[in-house]
């Protein structure tokens, strides 16, 4: 099987930014406002922790914008690598992004509420450069950072559904990732609450997380 990437989300300070490029993590995830759930962050201090990521580690800036305007206003101001749309927004969005924004990488969330997430992942087409499927809820503006593991089965028919990669988050544990793996197949994970403690990034359990992902893949 390929080498499955990783991406660390909720970054909360340079210093973790630091731990996760040092234990050789490939992204860091920085939160941007959002409705609910943990590690956010503003704009400012996003753009601080982006510019002090080694050129090793690809940033990765996570959006509530609902639209191509709001999500460019964000991108001016972090300057991210990449940013993940944590809403289900319009095809057209990610065209309007391609053009204005053509250097960063669009990575668009699917959160797996029913087997409606394969369509909806095929509706998307080419359009976004990757997915990530998420654990949110839309109608209780849940958006990320839940903790909860969705149904793996449908992620896998996501996964079969799309030639672009697909990332996997949701309640991933060190001791539940290597299963995630297994089931879905993807092209990388994502996680936030798996790899802290007290709300912040724990060094033992993101060492633990990496080597589950060494042996899986």
């Amino acid at each position: 099987m390929h080498a499955v990437q990783l991406k660390i989300c909720c970054m909360a300070s340079i210093y973790e930014v630091a731990m996760a490029a040092q234990a050789g993590v490939h992204m860091v995830g920085l939160v941007g406002p959002m409705p609910t759930g943990p590690g956010t962050l503003s704009l400012e201090v996003a753009a601080d922790l982006a510019e002090s990521a080694p050129a090793t580690v690809t940033t990765v800036f996570l959006s509530a914008s609902p639209d191509a305007e709001g999500l460019s206003q964000d991108l001016y101001a972090v300057r991210p690598h990449v940013v993940q749309i944590v809403r289900h927004v319009a095809p057209s969005v990610h065209r309007d992004l391609a053009e204005t924004w053509p250097a960063v990488q669009r990575l668009q969330v699917i959160h797996v509420e029913g087997p409606e997430a394969v369509d909806l992942i095929k509706d998307y087409g080419d359009g976004p450069d990757a997915f990530l499927l998420d654990s949110g809820r839309l109608a209780a503006d849940e958006l990320g950072g839940t903790g909860r593991v969705h149904d793996w089965s449908i992620s896998r028919a996501c996964v079969e559904a799309t030639t672009k990669p697909v990332f996997l988050a949701g309640g991933l544990t060190p001791e539940n990732v290597g299963a995630a793996i297994a089931a879905v197949r993807p092209a990388g994970i994502d996680v936030c609450s798996g790899v802290r403690s007290d709300g912040k990034l724990d060094a033992g359990k993101l060492l633990a997380f990496i080597a589950a992902i060494t042996e899986a893949s």
